[in-house]
């Protein structure tokens, strides 16, 4: 029998959590750091080039490594219920930790705007969903504002807790490749991933001598404020899980990459559509679109000649799995083949 027990077990010593918290756990985290040596080569070669697939999480994104840490601590002082805004993956993650503690949830999602797949986890696990006629940060101003009022829990990652828990992905990485990589690239919505690694780049590195990357933020084109340097009112990408226009950790963000000597940059939906395919096409590894942003970006500097990738070690954080968001690949494709029951119909279909 296995003696994992989640992310906080693994690293508790290593976690800002109070004295009150009660372990709520799915065995998230620990998940695969997985060698893309034919992509890179296809990228031009010549560095090692991992993806650290967060979309093997027990909800099927990164959500959940922070959402135990918030539902824990929430559990802990004998909160009845969590809320969070939400463009999906916080959603489902927050209603699953919310259920496993035997917690009501409630979620606020912008009216339209949700992929199927997320809208539906969060349905299965219990939670009441709210629709909101407006955008996400629409939503999360509501939400703000109900927990100023009500004793009710926000577990969006403006909760701390989930910062403390979502940095256990720097650790893992660490701990796999026995040192920081050179760059970290990863997509940046409402930025707290980006902050959270890089809060555990930096513990790693005060403890253990670790090392820390440059890191490459990665926004859709038509939600990118970090890039533009003011908020997006409406924004729009086909990447549902970073079209934020108003990012909770922007300045943190900004000064992650500041910090760590990287960047932030935008790309179009053609081209996170385009390493969504390839990613799947060449590796095995199904990402929803927002997941596909941060090898976007890699693509985009090394064909601008701004990224020089000889001889350097890359990570990039693939948020989501592709079962998150599937209407994008199946609205594209084409109807499948129809045979009559025989061989030679088969072989005529396969083999011309």
């Amino acid at each position: 029998m296995s003696s994992y027990q989640g992310v906080l077990h693994r690293y508790q010593g290593l976690l800002d959590l109070p004295a009150h918290t009660r372990t709520v756990t799915l065995m998230e985290g620990n998940t695969p750091l997985i060698p893309a040596q034919r992509l890179a080569e296809q990228l031009g070669g010549g560095f090692e080039l991992f993806i650290k697939f967060e979309g093997l999480n027990p909800t099927g994104s990164f959500k959940d490594r922070g959402m135990t840490a918030a539902v824990s601590e929430a559990y802990g002082r004998d909160a009845k219920a969590v809320i969070c805004a939400s463009t999906g993956n916080t959603a489902a993650s927050a209603a699953a930790y919310a259920a496993r503690a035997g917690m009501r949830s409630v979620v606020l999602i912008p009216q339209g705007k949700v992929a199927a797949g997320k809208l539906a986890g969060a349905l299965a696990y219990g939670a009441q969903v709210i629709q909101v006629e407006g955008s996400f940060d629409d939503a999360l101003s509501m939400v703000v504002q109900i927990t100023q009022k009500q004793p009710i829990c926000l577990v969006n990652s403006l909760n701390p807790y989930r910062i403390e828990g979502q940095k256990s992905a720097a650790f893992e990485i660490c701990d796999v490749l026995g040192s920081a990589p050179d760059w970290l690239c990863l997509p940046v919505g409402n930025a707290g991933n980006i902050t959270a690694y890089w809060a555990g780049f930096k513990q790693y590195h005060e403890l253990k001598s670790s090392g820390l990357p440059q890191v490459l933020g990665v926004q859709a084109e038509g939600a990118a404020p970090l890039v533009l340097g003011h908020p997006v009112d409406k924004p729009e990408t086909v990447a549902t899980a970073i079209r934020i226009g108003r990012p909770a950790r922007g300045e943190q963000a900004l000064q992650a990459a500041e910090e760590s000597g990287g960047r932030i940059i935008a790309v179009s939906d053609d081209e996170i559509l385009k390493m969504q395919r390839a990613l799947a096409g060449l590796e095995g590894l199904w990402v929803e679109p927002a997941s596909a942003a941060g090898l976007a970006g890699l693509t985009h500097e090394l064909k601008a000649g701004r990224f020089e990738a000889k001889g350097k070690r890359i990570v990039a954080v693939c948020t989501g799995h592709g079962l998150k968001d599937p209407d994008i690949i199946t609205k594209e494709m084409s109807r499948p083949l129809v045979v009559p029951p025989s061989l030679e119909a088969l072989e005529e279909a396969i083999l011309k």
